[in-house]
């Protein structure tokens, strides 16, 4: 049986990814805080908030994720969810929306990796992708905080990779530049704290964004195919 746990799985990129692993035979798990409508066989949904640290690791620890993964003859774990604000120079960031975006976009991701793991401790098919970005290679005003967050996710993989866990492939996925509610909050960004804005609307006004099916369904098929894990930080546009 193959099994598959999606974080953000209800809306933009991460319903691409849920929806092509339900079309490939994948039960899937998705872990949001809004459900996602239209899907019924091969989907769990569980309403979670993965900023919340301590509702995080209640949840792990009651022992669903090891109950769903159970008897999976491969298992996937896509670290999706992810915010991008703060949005905004050094010193107009806050403390709330620093430590709600670090946890949200890191913490979140490496509780999960971790319990993945020990799950699923001597399966020989096992994966691990953190959906990254562009952003954690690359420097932009306005974002060191999504910078900073997705190079974490970039190096967590590469520290995984290292350790040579039996049967655990891993990848941390850049997909490029996506219309979803991301990009929208982006765009309503006052140029005062983006400089880039424009950059970004003439990306939404000329057509130039993926769209989250297809990006989602390109994803999918390289995370269940053979290629998966060769390199530990890539790109989909690049592979």
């Amino acid at each position: 049986m193959k099994k598959a746990i999606v974080t953000g799985h209800s809306k933009g990129l991460g319903a691409g990814i849920t929806s092509a692993l339900l079309e490939g035979g994948y039960n899937v798990l998705g872990l949001s805080r809004s459900a996602l409508p239209g899907f019924a066989s091969g989907l769990e949904q569980v309403a979670l908030d993965l900023g919340d640290t301590a509702a995080l690791a209640d949840w792990v620890q009651s022992g669903e994720l090891a109950g769903f993964l159970e008897h999976a003859e491969r298992a996937v774990l896509v670290n999706n969810a992810g915010m991008v604000e703060p949005i905004a120079p050094l010193g107009r960031q806050g403390a709330a929306a620093i430590a709600r975006a670090v946890t949200l976009n890191v913490s979140a991701a490496l509780v999960l990796a971790d319990a993945f793991v020990a799950a699923t401790e001597g399966l020989a098919d096992r994966r691990l992708v953190h959906i990254s970005s562009g952003a954690g290679r690359h420097a932009y005003t306005g974002w060191s905080v999504y910078c900073a967050t997705k190079a974490a996710l970039d190096h967590h993989v590469r520290g995984v990779a290292d350790d040579g866990i039996a049967g655990l492939k891993v990848e941390s996925l850049a997909p490029g530049v996506i219309d979803t509610g991301m990009q929208a909050t982006i765009r309503a960004t006052p140029e005062d704290d983006f400089a880039l804005r424009e950059r970004f609307v003439g990306l939404k006004e000329s057509g130039a964004l993926g769209d989250p099916v297809s990006v989602g369904a390109r994803i999918a098929v390289h995370v269940t195919g053979e290629r998966f894990g060769e390199e530990t930080v890539t790109d989909i546009r690049e592979l």
